[in-house]
C-alpha cells in the first residue's frame, strides 16, 4: 500500500496572481500513480517489420520525452498491415493512460486508436450491438492524435487491458512509454484478514480492493460503468469501508449528494427501496463511527422520509410505489419483490426508530415501532426465492433456519453478487457458518478462477463451463465469459467486472469468522465471537474511531478456540 500523500488546500497552491475568491476551487484528495505494463498479451506482427521492440514498454519510464530517440517502440503501417498491440497492467485499475512519443520522420501528430478493457475480449472488441461493448459513462474506445516528441494523458475509466492501433496508411509511430495513470484514494487498509485458507484471504482482499476502486470523488458502483451514486448498492460498500478503511468522507459526501438531489416525496434513484437503504446506511454509519454531529444534520430529511415510508403501509402490508426493486435477478418476480420490500420496510423502520431516539424524536420513533408491529402480522411467502428469504430472515419475519433451507438449495444457484451478501448474513443467523464459508469459496472464488482481480456486477458458476479466462485471448472452442453472458443493464461486454456491491464477503468474514460485532455506537463496545468452521486459525485487525483492534483465533487440538485480543483504550471487548 502506498503511503498517504500530504495534501495542501487547493487555494494554497494557486500562484499569487490568482486572487482569493475569484475562483471556486476544490481539492482532489485522490492520488495519481503511473504503472508500467506487466506483459504484452498480443501484437499484430511478430516479425519485427510492423511492431518492433514492443518489450521496451515493459521497462519503467519517467514520463519525459527525450531527444535521444533511441531504443523506442516502432509501429509502421502499409497498405497490407495495420500495427497494433495489447497491454496488460496486471490488475483492474481506475484512471487513464500516459503516452510518450519520439521524433517521427514526419514532424506532425500521429493518429491512433485506444481501447480500454476490463477483459482481453473487451479491449479487442468493436463497439457494436453484437457483443455489447459501449462507451457508456466513460469513453473506452476512441481515436485521437498523439504529438510528435511529446507526452499526452488520456482516458478516465476502469480497465486492466489496453489495445493501441496505428490508424492511418503508411504511418509511423515511435513510442517511448505507455503507462497507466492509476487514480485512487491513497488510504491505509486498517482492517485485515488472514486465515489458514489462502483462497479466503484473497477473496477478502479482492472485495476490499474492489470497493477502493469505487471510492473516487463519490462512492460509485463501478469505475467503468455506473460511475454514479446508487444509494442501495452503497450498502455492501459502506460495510466494507467500515470494516477495512474505517471512517472515510466519501460515505457522508455521497449520502449528502443523493439527499440533496432527491427532494421528498421523490425516491432516491427513483427506487423506493433505495430511500430505505439510505436510512439503513445512516444507521450503520452511526453504529460504526458514532458521529452524532453528522447524524443531527440528517434529521430534517430523515424524519419526513420515515413518515413518507409509513404512509406507504396499508393494513400492515407495504404498498410502495416508484420502481419496486431488490436486485436484477428478482426484478420480474413480483411476489418475491413484495416479500423483500416488506422485510426491508420492517428493518428500515427499526433502524429509523433507533436513530430517532438518539435524536430525541420520540414520537416518530414510537410511530415507527407501532407500524413495525402491524407489519409483523403480515408475513409474505418467500416463494422459494433466496433474496426474499434472506431479507425475511434478517427482519425476523421468517425463522433463519427455514430461510437457510431455501438459500441452500443448489448451493450458490441463483446467487447474485449484490444480494449474495444478505444470503451469507441469513446463513450466519441460522448458524450455518461453514455453509456460508463454502459458498464464498465457490462463488466469489469462481471469479478469481476466471482471472478476476475485482468482483463482478453479476456472476453464475454455470458461466465457467468451457469458458476462457478474462485475462487471455479466447482459445479455440472456448466460450467468451465476458461477451456471452449477463442480462438487464449488464449484457455481455457492458457487464462491469469491478462492482462495489459484490464486496460482501469482505465484511462478512470480518464480522463472522474474525467475529467482530459492534454493540454500541462508535465501536465503544465490541462483541467478539469467532466462527472458524474448518479453518485452523484466523487473525486480523478491525478499525475503530479509537484505533485498531488486533485479533487472533487459533483452533486447538481439542477443537476449542484460543483467542488473543488487543484493543485500544476506549473500546470495551465482550468475549463470546
Amino acid at each position: 500500500m502506498l503511503t498517504q500523500s500530504a495534501f495542501v488546500s487547493a487555494q494554497a497552491v494557486l500562484p499569487p496572481v490568482f486572487k482569493a475568491g475569484d475562483y471556486h476551487t476544490e481539492k482532489d484528495n485522490r492520488a495519481k500513480v503511473y504503472l508500467t505494463p506487466t506483459r504484452i498479451v498480443w501484437q499484430s506482427d511478430e516479425s519485427g517489420k510492423y511492431v518492433n521492440n514492443a518489450k521496451r514498454l515493459l521497462q519503467a519510464g519517467n514520463g519525459q520525452a527525450e531527444l535521444v530517440n533511441k531504443d523506442l517502440v516502432v509501429l509502421k503501417n502499409d497498405k497490407d498491415h495495420k500495427a497494433s498491440f495489447l497491454l496488460d497492467f496486471g490488475k483492474e485499475i481506475h484512471g487513464g493512460l500516459q503516452l510518450v512519443t519520439g521524433m517521427m520522420k514526419k514532424n506532425a501528430p500521429v493518429k491512433i486508436r485506444v481501447r480500454f478493457g476490463e477483459s482481453v475480449s473487451e479491449a479487442m472488441a468493436e463497439i457494436d450491438t453484437l457483443k455489447g461493448a459501449t462507451n457508456d459513462h466513460a469513453i473506452r474506445d476512441f481515436t485521437l492524435n498523439v504529438p510528435w516528441l511529446g507526452e499526452l494523458e488520456i482516458g478516465n475509466t476502469g480497465y486492466r487491458f489496453v489495445r493501441i492501433d496505428l490508424v492511418d496508411d503508411d504511418a509511423e509511430l515511435l513510442l517511448k512509454e505507455v503507462r497507466a495513470m492509476f487514480i485512487f484514494r491513497d488510504i491505509p487498509y486498517l482492517g485485515s484478514f488472514k486465515s489458514s485458507d489462502e483462497r479466503l484471504n484473497k477473496i477478502w482482499l479482492t472485495g476490499a480492493y474492489t470497493v477502493q476502486l469505487n471510492m473516487q470523488q463519490y462512492l460509485w458502483d463501478g469505475p467503468k460503468r455506473d460511475r454514479l451514486v446508487w444509494v442501495g448498492d452503497m450498502h455492501p460498500e459502506v460495510m466494507t469501508i467500515n470494516n477495512v478503511f474505517g471512517y472515510n468522507d466519501v460515505v457522508p459526501k455521497s449520502l449528502n449528494l443523493i439527499k440533496d438531489v432527491t427532494p421528498l416525496p421523490a425516491w432516491m434513484n427513483g427506487i423506493s427501496s433505495y430511500s430505505m437503504w439510505w436510512v439503513r446506511i445512516q444507521r450503520e454509519l452511526y453504529q460504526y463511527q458514532g458521529n452524532l454531529t453528522y447524524l443531527k444534520q440528517q434529521k430534517d430529511y430523515l424524519v419526513p422520509l420515515l413518515n413518507l415510508l409509513m404512509s406507504k403501509v396499508k393494513n400492515g402490508s407495504e404498498d410502495l410505489d416508484g420502481m419496486r426493486f431488490m436486485d436484477w435477478p428478482t426484478f420480474a418476480n413480483k411476489p418475491a419483490v413484495h416479500a423483500g420490500l416488506q422485510a426491508m420496510m420492517v428493518m428500515t423502520l427499526n433502524d429509523g426508530a433507533q436513530l430517532c431516539r438518539v435524536l430525541g424524536e420520540i414520537k416518530t420513533a414510537e410511530k415507527c415501532e407501532v407500524t413495525v408491529a402491524e407489519m409483523r402480522k403480515h408475513i409474505p411467502d418467500a416463494v422459494g426465492n433466496k433474496q426474499a428469504a434472506s431479507l425475511l430472515a434478517l427482519a425476523n419475519l421468517l425463522p433463519a433456519k427455514q430461510a437457510d433451507e431455501i438459500i441452500s438449495v443448489g448451493d450458490t444457484k441463483d446467487f447474485s453478487t449484490f444480494y449474495g451478501y444478505y444470503m451469507l448474513e441469513a446463513k450466519a443467523k441460522a448458524g450455518n457458518y461453514q455453509g456460508a464459508i463454502n459458498n464464498i469459496r465457490d462463488y466469489w472464488g469462481g471469479m478469481l478462477d476466471m482471472g478476476a482481480t475485482t468482483f463482478w456486477e453479476d456472476f453464475d458458476l454455470n458461466w465457467m463451463k468451457n469458458a476462457g479466462r478474462i485475462d487471455e485471448l479466447l482459445p479455440e472452442g472456448k466460450i467468451d465469459i465476458h461477451a456471452s453472458y449477463g442480462a438487464y443493464s449488464y449484457k455481455k461486454l457492458r457487464h462491469s467486472l469491478s462492482h462495489g456491491w459484490a464486496s460482501g464477503p469482505t465484511s462478512w468474514l470480518t464480522a463472522h469468522v474474525l467475529g467482530v460485532e459492534v454493540m454500541e455506537p462508535g465501536c465503544k463496545v465490541l462483541k467478539i465471537v469467532p466462527h472458524l468452521g474448518d479453518l485452523k486459525f484466523v487473525e486480523g485487525t478491525f478499525p475503530t474511531p479509537y484505533g485498531v483492534v488486533k485479533i487472533k483465533h487459533t483452533k486447538l487440538a481439542n477443537g476449542k478456540i484460543e483467542s488473543k485480543i488487543d484493543a485500544p483504550k476506549g473500546v470495551k471487548i465482550i468475549r463470546g
